[in-house]
Formats: structure tokens, C-alpha cells, sequence
């Protein structure tokens, strides 16, 4: 099982296994037919209080992450579709925002190896 982040604007690649867009809002300058994705999870997604109040604030990050696994807590019909990609194969979750260590994927992807492990 292996759990990847990437960029919804990088190139895909034969190692991404199922890909799945976890953003709540689609990203600008991608057309949905060419997003080349298996799936869009908006209710994975941060809710729309919680990322607006983020803002990707890099001094809001500890306290988003304590928010945001809060709100995966609730949701395990979601996390639990999630989980179930990640234990047949490589599942890459893709995300739209610029900064690569502060967004929503990178505390899904750790939420979700806890979950499986």
C-alpha cells in the first residue's frame, strides 16, 4: 500500500495508481476532461469555513491540522472509500494548491497511513 500527494498541474505518471482529486473547489486552469483523474472526493475535502479561515497560512498550519482531522473524523464513508483504494494498490491524492507541505493532502495522506496501518 502506498499513499502519494501530488500537484493536480504536474504531469501524471504510470506509478500514480488512483488518482483522486481531494479539493473541495475544481483548481483554475484545468479542464475537467483533461484533469486525467479516477475520482473527486469534495467531501474529504477541507469544509468551506475551514479553508477559508486557513487561507494556507503556513502559522494557521498546526492549528488547521488539528481542525481538519477532526473534521475526517466525521466523515468515514469518504475516508473510508479512501482507505479502500490505498489497500488495493497506489492511490495519489491530488491537490491544486501551491505550497507542497501545507495543504490538505499532506495531512490526509498522514491520516489516512494511520487509518490503514
Amino acid at each position: 500500500m502506498s499513499i502519494r500527494i501530488k500537484r493536480i498541474y504536474d504531469a501524471p505518471s504510470r506509478g500514480d495508481g488512483r488518482r483522486v482529486l481531494v479539493d473541495r473547489v475544481w483548481p483554475r486552469g484545468i479542464k475537467k476532461d483533461e484533469a486525467k483523474l479516477d475520482d473527486w472526493l469534495k467531501d474529504v475535502a477541507p469544509s468551506t469555513p475551514l479553508r477559508k479561515w486557513f487561507g494556507h497560512d503556513p502559522d494557521k498550519w498546526p492549528e488547521f491540522q488539528t481542525r481538519y482531522r477532526k473534521e475526517l473524523d466525521t466523515r468515514s464513508e469518504a475516508v473510508g472509500q479512501l482507505a479502500g483504494y490505498a489497500r488495493k494498490g497506489t492511490l495519489t491524492l491530488l491537490y491544486g494548491a501551491r505550497d507542497v507541505q501545507h495543504n490538505q493532502a499532506v495531512v490526509l495522506r498522514d491520516y489516512l497511513q494511520k487509518k490503514t496501518a
